[in-house]
């Protein structure tokens, strides 16, 4: 007999939040019960988890100790209250917040890259979901580090709106239309205009120059990859994309790899598609392969020009699905196939 696990899905209904149910029931996870939970729900809210219809419950009032496993996919605010009291009942949490990312006691997880990471979860209760845009460019990285050992990185980003939640996607739907019939728009959840437009500024701009998102995606790097030194330089732009962060890296080893090398490593790893061309069209892009799928696509794989050990890459995935919602699932297959 399989066994099972009653799991609650705190956000469940934010954009990652309904990916987790999706992806929960697609994968057939073993669950006994589910709970879909919200902080703020007027007692009419619901939410799809595979065939069926789930009603959204509080959180204030949910007792955690009916269930073994939390996947919070909700905000900072929401995690940083409800964590703790998940665990304290004697629950596991998956958080897909910042919140508990860089505590010591706390493992930061991609499945495809640490997954002997998830044991430390005895020591807080709690396992941490990077950025989407560290998790799939990390499951890049990872069997080009395996093969000849990262010493630098520098990446240019391109993140979808869907990275800043719903109010994302409708301020550029809104603003798209706005233009579209010659209307004027007022930006309100970003500093600038976003439809029709990209802006290097994803996050609080720090004392150095860097924005928070970049600042995270260097420690998170650096902690899952187990790397404390490496040397990590991003820049994050958002751009006019709905859903599928981009990435245009650029890498440098310990030993030189060639493209062709780089190329065949990339083809057996785990989760990992290759589709490099050099034709018209020969590569992925957010809205045509990304989106809906579970795949971290790669192309452009070309040996660097203005370094003997570099290599340039453009990697591609779903950021709410694989990113995020796909991460948090797989950590919890790992965890109860595993450890519970």
């Amino acid at each position: 007999m399989i066994k099972t696990y009653n799991v609650a899905v705190v956000g469940a209904g934010s954009l990652v939040g309904e990916a987790i149910l999706d992806v929960l029931a697609k994968r057939k996870f073993p669950i006994g019960k589910i709970y879909a939970l919200e902080f703020e729900t007027d007692g009419e809210q619901y939410v799809d988890f595979g065939h069926k219809t789930l009603d959204v419950e509080s959180v204030e009032d949910f007792d955690f100790a009916s269930v073994q496993l939390a996947l919070f996919a909700s905000t900072e605010s929401v995690a940083v209250n409800y964590v703790p009291k998940a665990v304290a009942a004697g629950c596991i949490v998956i958080d897909d917040s910042a919140c508990f990312r860089f505590d010591a006691d706390v493992p930061l997880v991609v499945p495809d890259v640490n997954p002997h990471a998830i044991a430390g979860y005895k020591q807080g209760g709690i396992i941490a979901n990077p950025g989407s845009m560290v998790s799939q460019m990390l499951v890049a990285l990872k069997p080009l580090h395996d093969a000849a050992t990262l010493t630098r990185l520098n990446v240019a980003t391109y993140q979808a709106v869907s990275g800043t939640g719903r109010a994302g996607i409708n301020e550029l739907a809104h603003q798209t239309a706005q233009l579209l019939n010659a209307r004027p728009v007022e930006p309100e959840l970003y500093a600038k205009q976003i439809a029709f437009n990209l802006f290097p500024h994803i996050g609080a701009f720090q004392d150095n120059g860097y924005t928070w998102e970049e600042v995270k995606m260097v420690q998170e790097t650096r902690k899952i990859m187990g790397l404390p030194e490496l040397g990590v330089n991003p820049t994050a732009v958002r751009v006019p994309v709905f859903f599928g962060h981009s990435a245009a890296i650029h890498l440098e080893t310990e030993r030189k790899l060639t493209a062709a090398e780089a190329t065949e490593l990339l083809r057996q790893a785990p989760g990992v598609v290759v589709l490099d061309e050099r034709v018209d069209g020969g590569y992925p892009t957010p809205v045509t392969e990304a989106v809906n799928t579970d795949a971290v696509y790669v192309s452009r794989i070309r040996e660097d020009i203005s370094c003997a050990s570099g290599l340039d890459l453009w990697v591609v995935a779903d950021n709410v699905r694989k990113g995020a919602a796909l991460n948090s699932v797989q950590i919890a297959e790992i965890l109860v196939r595993d450890y519970l």
